[in-house]
């Protein structure tokens, strides 16, 4: 008699899947590197690259024809004389180079003078734009007070009224303060203190302070930081770009400002480069004029082409990070 043995029961084991290969996304990594205008397929072609090369030498020489060509201008008419700025058509380049009409500029139009008033103009409105509007800013982004939406609203909507129509109400209110009572016609408060009321530097402002870790404060405030410690130890020095870009913009602004200037500093003797060079202008001949101007320029242009990177910087860092 045979007998049957039982047969094995066998479990069955089911194996995991093997892992999935993630799938490469087509030209991953790339598309925002050959985004552009015109399309990679359209500059393969020797039609496609004429049009391209073309345009791109039309606008670039177009810019800088219509920014360089006017201080070329400007520089080369200071060394003419009189008779070869008014000969038509007019040299592009002078018959003779006479360096010495900046010097008759610098002495006949007192320029030492206008040029240190505005200084103290352009240095006091930096001081009080920064002193106002960063704290401003503070405020409505850190501290978030009651209504600061409706403040930081009507900041901006004060961006929407042309510059002319407020020059009325605010010379009145220069000429006499309201509640103290204080003139302050042909004194240097007229410039510190309006310049320093500029809604578009707070709203910079507070756009980057936005960016700053709410955890970083807060870690402070465990540490017993009052507000004004948190504001000087860690919000201004993680804001030197756009610090550095108010205090540009502040000082270019008083420094090219020509109307307003006029209305509150009428004395002679404390007036800005401008308007300093506008009212001698009828007593001097065109290339001292021409020259003073150049003159004049000279700091702006300095100061762009010093700080071009941290002005491109400091616009861009508060977008960047939110």
């Amino acid at each position: 008699m045979t007998t049957t043995l039982p047969r094995p029961v066998l479990k069955a084991t089911t194996s995991a899947p093997a892992p999935r290969r993630p799938r490469k996304k087509r030209d991953q990594g790339t598309t925002s590197a050959t985004r552009s205008l015109v399309s990679p397929l359209s500059l393969r072609t020797v039609h496609g690259r004429l049009i391209y090369w073309t345009v791109l030498v039309v606008v670039v020489v177009g810019f800088t024809l219509a920014f360089v060509f006017p201080l070329y201008w400007m520089v080369t008419g200071a060394l003419k004389s009189p008779d070869e700025l008014a000969q038509i058509p007019p040299s592009f380049f002078p018959k003779e180079y006479d360096f010495g009409v900046y010097k008759d500029a610098w002495e006949q139009l007192q320029l030492g003078v206008f040029l240190r008033n505005t200084a103290l103009y352009a240095g006091g409105a930096w001081l009080f734009t920064l002193a106002v509007d960063v704290t401003a800013a503070y405020a409505l982004s850190k501290l978030r007070p009651f209504f600061g939406k409706v403040i930081l609203g009507a900041m901006l909507a004060t961006l929407m009224i042309p510059p002319m129509v407020l020059l009325l109400p605010t010379y009145l209110v220069a000429k006499d303060v309201p509640l103290f009572h204080f003139d302050l016609l042909n004194t240097p408060w007229a410039i510190w203190l309006p310049a320093a009321a500029n809604g578009f530097f707070v709203f910079l402002l507070k756009r980057f302070f936005d960016s700053i870790p709410r955890e970083l404060l807060e870690a402070a405030e465990i540490d017993g930081a009052s507000p004004v410690r948190i504001l000087w130890s860690i919000v201004l020095p993680v804001s030197r770009p756009i610090l550095g870009v108010v205090s540009i913009l502040s000082v270019v602004t008083v420094w090219k400002d020509f109307v307003w200037p006029l209305l509150v500093l009428p004395e002679t003797d404390k007036m800005s480069i401008s308007v300093g060079i506008a009212s001698l202008s009828a007593q001097m001949p065109q290339n001292v004029l021409i020259a003073s101007l150049v003159i004049a320029s000279l700091p702006t242009i300095a100061v762009f082409f010093v700080f071009q990177r941290s002005i491109m910087a400091g616009l861009t860092a508060g977008s960047l990070k939110g």
